[in-house]
């Protein structure tokens, strides 16, 4: 074995897993804003409003709106793939809110981002096959 081999090996090895780990981390989404609590927002009808005006451009977005507006069409399309696990629940509660008690706010959000429908038809499968519980305030 030449001599220093084994050192270029070690680089090169920790060049390629840092390279990976790079790659890897860029396919989620920022979790910069995570401590948003979902139920404050869903108790509170003008900061929900605010939000989905946003979403909709109906309004001026806050940072994290921002954000939301611009990972959510991938988002429902990839099934929340790329979303940490606190943005899944949040998601979640946040969508099955809306659809079960503020179906005037889903409407317009399901036409611009879900215009099939497949989110909602995935949430109503489930919540028959596991009895998943309307959320309500």
């Amino acid at each position: 074995m030449q001599p220093g081999f084994l050192f270029r090996f070690c680089v090169f090895a920790l060049a390629v897993w840092f390279a990976h780990a790079a790659v890897t981390e860029k396919k989620k989404y920022t979790t910069k804003y995570d401590n948003i609590d979902i139920e404050d927002v869903i108790k509170n009808d003008r900061l929900l409003k605010n939000y989905v005006d946003c979403l909709l451009e109906k309004g001026i977005c806050t940072p994290d709106g921002l954000e939301l507006k611009k990972n959510m069409p991938d988002a429902i399309e990839t099934d929340c793939s790329k979303c940490s696990e606190k943005q899944k629940d949040g998601s979640d509660k946040m969508i099955r809110f809306l659809i079960d008690n503020k179906p005037e706010l889903w409407a317009p959000l399901q036409e611009k981002y879900d215009p099939t429908g497949s989110y909602k038809k995935r949430y109503l499968a489930n919540k028959s096959d596991v009895n998943i519980e309307p959320v309500h305030v």
